[in-house]
C-alpha cells in the first residue's frame, strides 16, 4: 500500500457509531463476547405486523396427554386439576438412580460422570387454549407458588445441587405439546451455562461486595433505553449483551438469591410483569410469541451464594415476522454470537407495544382471562 493511499483511508476514519458500526458486547455474565452488525438494519425497524392465522384450540383436548381425565403415555391418568398440575416426566433426561461408578477408568480426553436427577411437568392451568399472557394474574401466581414448592422440595434433596425452572413455548421451540406447561429439571451436578455464570458472579461479589445484577440494574436504571416496562418490585429490559433479537431478561429490584425469598407483594408484581412482558411478546407479530425462558437463581447445594440475584431470561427466536425467525448457523456455531437489530432498538419496539393482548382488542379469539387488561 503507498503512503498515498494509508493517508486517504486515514482521512477517512469515521466517528465511532454503536448504531451504524459492527462492534462486540461483553456479557459479563457467561465472559462471552456478542458481534452487533446494526449496519445490515441501519433504519429503526418499526416491527412489521404480519397475522398468522391461529388455530383456536378448546379448553379441553381428548388427546391432550397434559389436560385433566386424561391418559398419558405409560398410562397414568390425570386428575381432574384445577389450576397448576405437576407431575413426573414420562420421558425424563435424568433418572433418580444411584449408579456405581469407577473414577478409575476415566480418561483424559474420554471423560464420564453419571448424572442423577429429576424431571417434572408443570401444567399451568387445566385450560388447554390458554399460554401465560392470556392467563389471569393471580392464576400466574398460583405457578409462582409451585415453582417455589419444587425449588424447595427438590431443592431440599440431599444430591440435588440445582434446579432449574424452565419453559419452552411453541413448536419451533421444540414443544411437542400446545397445552400450558413448563419443566422443572433438578439434579446432582450444576449445569455448564449456571456453573460460568456463577463463577463471574462470584467474582464480582468478592470484589465489589455487591452482586453484579445489583449493581448493572441500577445503571440500566438510570440510561433507562433498555428497558421494556418495570413495576414496584421488577425491571424486565433488553440485556446490553442481549444476543436474541428480542431477548429480555426480568431482574428483582430487591437482591434476592431465589424465588423462596420473594414476599407476597413480590410475588404479585413476579405474576404481573410475566403476564405484561409475554403479552407484549405476543402483540408484537399478532401470534402466540414462541420462547425458551427459565429462572436462574442459587443452586441448592447447601452453600452461602451471596452473589447470586434472582433473574429470568426470556430467548424468543422471531425476527421479522410471525414466520421469520433468528438462526444461529455459520459464524454463531463456528465464532461467537452475532445480531443485527441493536438491543437499544428492540428495547423501543417492545416498550411502545401495547399491554392489551391483541386478542381482547375484539371479538376474535376472546379469552375471558384477558378481561383483565381492558
Amino acid at each position: 500500500m503507498s503512503e498515498g493511499t494509508h493517508q486517504y483511508k486515514e482521512n477517512q476514519k469515521a466517528t465511532f457509531n454503536r448504531t451504524e458500526h459492527p462492534h462486540r458486547r461483553y456479557n459479563p455474565l457467561l465472559d462471552e463476547w456478542v458481534l452487533v452488525s446494526p449496519q445490515r438494519a441501519k433504519r429503526p425497524w418499526q416491527g412489521q405486523q404480519e397475522t398468522v392465522a391461529e388455530e383456536k384450540r378448546p379448553q379441553h383436548d381428548g388427546s391432550c396427554y397434559l389436560c385433566p381425565g386424561n391418559t398419558r403415555v405409560n398410562g397414568d391418568i390425570n386428575p381432574d386439576y384445577k389450576g397448576a398440575f405437576v407431575f413426573r416426566n414420562d420421558f425424563p433426561a435424568l433418572l433418580n438412580e444411584d449408579v456405581h461408578f469407577h473414577q478409575q477408568d476415566q480418561d483424559e480426553l474420554f471423560r464420564i460422570n453419571p448424572e442423577r436427577g429429576i424431571n417434572r411437568v408443570i401444567c399451568f392451568s387445566e385450560d388447554h387454549s390458554l399460554t401465560l399472557p392470556e392467563m389471569k394474574t393471580e392464576d400466574i401466581e398460583k405457578v409462582i407458588t409451585v415453582w417455589q414448592e419444587e425449588y424447595k422440595t427438590l431443592g431440599a434433596m440431599d444430591y440435588i445441587n440445582h434446579v432449574q425452572i424452565f419453559e419452552n413455548k411453541g413448536s419451533v421451540m421444540g414443544c411437542s405439546n400446545p397445552h400450558p406447561h413448563g419443566q422443572v429439571w433438578a439434579q446432582s451436578s450444576v449445569p455448564a451455562q449456571v456453573a460460568k455464570t456463577q463463577r463471574n458472579l462470584k467474582k464480582y461479589y468478592d470484589k465489589h461486595a455487591r452482586t453484579l445484577l445489583e449493581d448493572y440494574l441500577k445503571k440500566e436504571t438510570e440510561k433507562s433505553e433498555r428497558i421494556v416496562l418495570e413495576n414496584e418490585s421488577f425491571t424486565a429490559l433488553v440485556p446490553f449483551w442481549a444476543v436474541w433479537p428480542y431477548e429480555t431478561m426480568i431482574i428483582s429490584k430487591r437482591k434476592i438469591g431465589s424465588i423462596l425469598e420473594l414476599s407476597d407483594e413480590e410475588k404479585k408484581s413476579f405474576a404481573a410483569i410475566l403476564k405484561d412482558l409475554t403479552i407484549r411478546y405476543d402483540n408484537l407479530f399478532e401470534t402466540s410469541f414462541p420462547y425458551s425462558a427459565g429462572i436462574h437463581q442459587a443452586p441448592t447445594d447447601g452453600e452461602n451464594h451471596p452473589e447470586w440475584h434472582f433473574h429470568m431470561h426470556f430467548y424468543p427466536p422471531l425476527l421479522r415476522s410471525a414466520s421469520v425467525k433468528k438462526f444461529m448457523v455459520g459464524y454463531e456455531m463456528l465464532a461467537e454470537a452475532q445480531r443485527d437489530i441493536t438491543p437499544e432498538q428492540s428495547a423501543e419496539i417492545l416498550r411502545k407495544l401495547s399491554p392489551v393482548h391483541y386478542k381482547a382488542k375484539g371479538d376474535r379469539h376472546f379469552s375471558p382471562a384477558l378481561a383483565e387488561d381492558l
